[in-house]
């Protein structure tokens, strides 16, 4: 991690040392040769780099915690840049100093990009170690079997979170226990001893943190003893509340009267954040469209000359609120599929759910494979999105047969518009359960926000490239 940070420090350094190099080449008007000015600017090219890196980590982002996983390490660069460009200004303004008003508008925002662009890089150097199993850290985990096992499967889930859980500790009373014993086997955790020996724990299987998940047997009293023992080490401390589908931004710690409360906001779903998913929505699909259109030509052509049939397949889905619309799709099956899905449901691999795949499907012309690969038979939705019955992310639209079946909890995915990609499409696409799917729609659901799809929209071009789960 020290190693880590430290690089970040010099990819900071470098990229706001290259954006007063571009700014100086760029700016409008050059100094005289006077003296005074020569050292001014020199001043300037030197000391604006090393207050970029003392406002970054004013904002905390070399911190473990927030660098290498999640949106925190970005978000906190971007502050650091708002604030700085505000100060800068402010004393630009105040002093009337031309210079520092150039450098607003040309170095600071090149500085952004050029760090955002860096430490993007430096993260994507972390996932190719993590890929190996190194640069992790090492959790102790501490709590029920069962709570131990679960939270387990989800840090594996998400092998670029950089945790390894390196051993457990159950309250007294589960150590002989044999179903907690059973629990921890199946997930391939040694048990290292009970509470009472955290820090010897630690010690033996060198964990960087301990986790506290959420157990009945351990009260307030025991979580504080825990932090006793563990003040004056390199080890962390954190608590998992046990909200497993809430993201951070819903949760906030509210003190009340001497007592940590987890605050949950409910989840948006109207609004003026729920406009501008509009807008944003309504203007990239027509931007895409506006620049595909070659590539929607082309498929468009090769539909028509290959195979016989429409070159469109529309489809009745169920959108947000349960309403019906119709979904249009490049087609990519010959016209008697829906008769022929008789013969082929034993092959079909998401029999634990509620829609129909099968890999290699018969009914695939040999233009529809390949547009279904990249995901080029989806261009028409666009025009769903248009018109306001589908957004760019969100759920996968079922057909109503499958909504129909729905359990309780699954309707929940009807309280917003489906979408052209999602969760769904950057974990994995076909390749998942139908469980894993509804689980990942419910995800996205109750913690949609603006700054969510943009993270699913970066990543959809890599999934789309992959080809992964595409069938």
């Amino acid at each position: 991690m020290r190693r880590y940070q430290s690089l970040l420090v010099v990819i900071d350094l470098v990229a706001a040392a290259i954006a007063v190099l571009v700014a100086s080449a760029l700016r409008f008007g050059m100094p005289d040769n006077t003296s005074t000015h020569v050292v001014a600017y020199a001043l300037v090219d030197v000391g604006i780099p090393l207050v970029w890196v003392c406002v970054v980590a004013l904002n905390r982002a070399y911190e473990g915690r927030f660098v290498g996983a999640g949106a925190a390490e970005f978000d906190r660069l971007f502050k650091a840049f708002l604030y700085l460009t505000a100060v800068v200004a402010i004393g630009s303004y105040a002093t009337h100093a031309d210079i520092a008003r150039g450098f607003v508008v040309v170095a600071l925002p090149l500085a952004l990009v050029f760090d955002l662009i860096g430490r993007y890089g430096a993260r994507k150097y972390l996932h190719f170690l993590r890929r190996r199993s190194r640069a992790m850290t090492g959790m102790l985990l501490v709590g029920d079997a069962r709570g131990i096992a679960d939270f387990t499967a989800l840090l594996r889930r998400d092998r670029f979170a950089g945790m390894r859980v390196v051993g457990a500790c159950v309250p007294t009373e589960l150590l002989d226990d044999d179903e907690t014993l059973q629990a921890l086997a199946d997930v391939d955790v040694p048990l290292l001893g009970d509470v009472d020996s955290v820090l010897h724990a630690v010690e033996t299987s060198k964990a960087d943190t301990v986790a506290i998940v959420s157990s009945s047997r351990l009260g307030p009293e025991r979580l504080r003893w825990i932090s006793w023992q563990l003040e004056g080490t390199p080890t962390d401390l954190v608590v998992s509340p046990g909200l497993i589908e809430i993201a951070g931004p819903r949760l906030h710690i509210q003190p009340v009267a001497g007592l940590p409360l987890v605050h949950v906001e409910e989840p948006e779903f109207t609004g003026f954040r729920r406009l501008v998913k509009g807008v944003f929505d309504r203007s990239i699909a027509t931007l895409v469209l506006a620049l595909l259109a070659p590539v929607a030509l082309g498929v468009v052509l090769a539909v028509r000359l290959t195979s016989r049939g429409p070159v469109f397949f529309r489809q009745q889905r169920v959108g947000r609120g349960g309403r019906l619309f119709t979904m249009i799709k490049f087609r990519s099956m010959y016209v008697d599929a829906e008769e022929r899905k008789r013969e082929l449901e034993e092959r079909n691999v998401n029999s634990d759910g509620l829609w129909f795949k099968i890999p290699d499907d018969p009914r695939i012309t040999p233009v529809g494979r390949f547009i279904r690969k990249y995901s080029l038979d989806e261009l028409p939705q666009l025009f769903n999105v248009l018109t306001g019955r589908m957004s760019l992310v969100g759920p996968r639209p079922n057909l109503p047969s499958e909504v129909a079946k729905y359990e309780p909890d699954m309707r929940r995915r009807l309280l917003v518009k489906p979408g052209i990609t999602g969760l769904w499409q950057v974990s994995g696409r076909n390749d998942l359960s139908w469980q894993e799917t509804v689980q990942l729609d419910l995800r996205y659901v109750e913690n949609w926000s603006l700054g969510y799809d943009l993270m699913i929209l970066w990543k959809t071009p890599s999934a789309v490239a992959r080809a992964s789960g595409a069938y």
